[in-house]
């Protein structure tokens, strides 16, 4: 599974075993867990949260909310390489 970034402590990832799934990051403090947090992103370049399985405080949650959405494009090009898919299915 690919880490794509570590913010703060939390590792922002994609779990190998999901295709098929709408697009999505986990995120995990420390090391990577099919448990962690799962945020869906959505076609207006923004995400959801479908669980908070890490236990992230809101505050620090919030925070990486605002930056999955900034690198938007970027996990969307990832998921494509990672994937190996043409088009991306959104949550919403």
């Amino acid at each position: 599974m690919p880490n794509l970034f570590t913010v703060s402590g939390y590792k922002v990832y994609f779990w190998s075993n999901e295709n098929g799934e709408p697009i999505h990051v986990h995120i995990a403090k420390g090391r990577p867990s099919p448990n962690g947090t799962k945020l869906w992103l959505t076609k207006s370049g923004g995400c959801i949260v479908a669980n908070n399985g890490s236990h992230i405080p809101q505050k620090e949650l919030n925070e990486l909310m605002e930056f999955v959405s900034a690198q938007f494009f970027l996990i969307c090009a990832e998921w494509k390489k990672f994937f190996v898919v043409d088009d991306i299915k959104f949550y919403c």
